[in-house]
């Protein structure tokens, strides 16, 4: 009887002696993958980075005019928004070349300060979508991008108490996120 009991012991022991290997060896793995994931988002912020401030700076320099309160493109946009969509294409193939697949380009709308929060909100939305649509015009895919009305939440200058100031807050910026 003591060596059956003795047996059962052993064979508990080295079960669970097993096991533990098992169980440390999914642990390592769940480790591993999640200091992979930091690894690769840090890469992705990065990469965000250094392609913001190039779309930033070609969302500047091709800024496309608006009818007065409206999200009607003003005469002109069209070189403007195909050199946009140009840089953004550029950069979905630098992308791609480096193994990125999952990211999304946002053209963000804004607007000056003056008058009503949630009227500003769905006019920058709406210019914000205007955009977006010349954008996929001139091949970019309607599947990689997105709009986003900012209204007056992040002007550029304060106070924008001059035409001048309240030009410089009515744009748009199309950057990527991961």
């Amino acid at each position: 009887m003591k060596t059956r009991f003795l047996g059962l012991i052993l064979l508990l022991a080295c079960t669970t002696a097993s096991h533990a290997g098992l169980l440390d060896e999914a642990i390592g793995k769940a480790i591993a993958h999640k200091a992979s994931e930091a690894a690769k988002a840090k890469a992705n912020k990065k990469i965000a980075a250094r392609l913001n401030t190039k779309l930033i700076a070609e969302s500047q320099k091709n800024q496309c005019g608006f009818k007065g309160n409206t999200s009607e493109l003003a005469a002109g946009c069209d070189r403007k928004s195909k050199r946009l969509a140009s840089a953004l294409i550029k950069a979905k193939k630098a992308l791609q070349k480096s193994g990125q697949a999952e990211f999304t380009f946002t053209v963000y709308g804004h607007t000056d300060l003056s008058g009503d929060a949630s009227d500003n909100k769905a006019l920058s939305k709406k210019r914000a979508e205007a955009i977006l649509k010349e954008l996929v015009a001139h091949g970019v895919d309607a599947d990689d991008i997105q709009a986003i009305g900012m209204g007056s939440e992040k002007p550029l200058i304060k106070p924008d108490n001059t035409p001048a100031k309240m030009a410089r807050n009515r744009r748009y910026e199309v950057q990527i996120t991961f």
